[in-house]
C-alpha cells in the first residue's frame, strides 16, 4: 500500500496502520508519477490549469491542484484579515473625519457607491476563496478558489480606487 504525504514524498506501508514509514526507491516512485500523469483526472487538471500545456507534460508539485487549494486557504485568510482591516481603517479614519457619502454631488456618490459594492463584493470573494471548506472535489476546489481569488483580490483594488476617487471628487473638507 501506498500513500502520498503533502504531494512531495511518497512512502510505503504494508498496513494501513503502521507507523513506521520508509521512503520509495527512485525508479519505484518514477513509476508512480508516470502513472499519475496518465492518470485522466491529473491530465485534465494540469489541462484545466494550463491550456497552452503540452501533452504529456508534468506540472510542477508546487502548482499541483492539492498543493495550489492548500496555499490558497492558507493564504486566503490572511488575504481576507488584510482586506477587511483596510476597509476599517480607510472608512473609520473617513468617518472619524466627519465625511458622509452624503455630501457628494448625484455623479460623485454613485461612483463611491459602484467603488464601496465592488470592495464589499471583493471581500466576500477573498473570504470564500480562503474558506477551508472544499465544495467538490479537488480540481474543481482548485480551478474555483483560484478564479475567485484573482477577481477579489482585482475587484478590491479596483474598487477601492474608485471608491477614493469618489472621495477625493466631493468637496474639501
Amino acid at each position: 500500500m501506498t500513500d502520498t504525504l503533502h504531494n512531495t514524498e511518497t512512502f510505503r506501508t504494508d498496513s494501513p496502520i503502521q507507523s513506521r514509514r520508509e521512503p520509495l526507491p527512485f525508479n519505484e516512485r518514477q513509476e508512480q508519477e508516470q502513472d499519475r500523469d496518465r492518470n485522466p483526472e491529473h491530465v485534465a487538471a494540469r489541462e484545466s490549469r494550463n491550456p497552452d500545456a503540452q501533452p504529456g507534460a508534468v506540472v510542477h508539485p508546487l502548482m499541483s491542484p492539492e498543493a495550489n487549494v492548500q496555499r490558497i486557504m492558507w493564504t486566503g485568510t490572511i488575504w481576507f484579515t488584510a482586506a477587511v482591516a483596510a476597509v476599517a481603517v480607510t472608512l473609520g479614519l473617513l468617518l472619524g473625519s466627519g465625511w458622509r457619502p452624503a455630501v457628494l454631488s448625484a455623479g460623485v456618490s454613485v461612483l463611491w457607491w459602484i467603488g464601496s459594492g465592488l470592495v464589499a463584493l471583493s471581500v466576500g470573494l477573498i473570504g470564500w476563496s480562503g474558506c477551508p471548506i472544499l465544495e467538490v472535489d479537488v480540481p474543481t476546489a482548485d480551478r474555483n478558489k483560484t478564479r475567485t481569488m484573482q477577481l477579489g483580490t482585482m475587484l478590491f483594488i479596483v474598487g477601492g480606487a474608485t471608491a477614493l476617487l469618489a472621495v477625493l471628487l466631493g468637496p474639501a473638507g
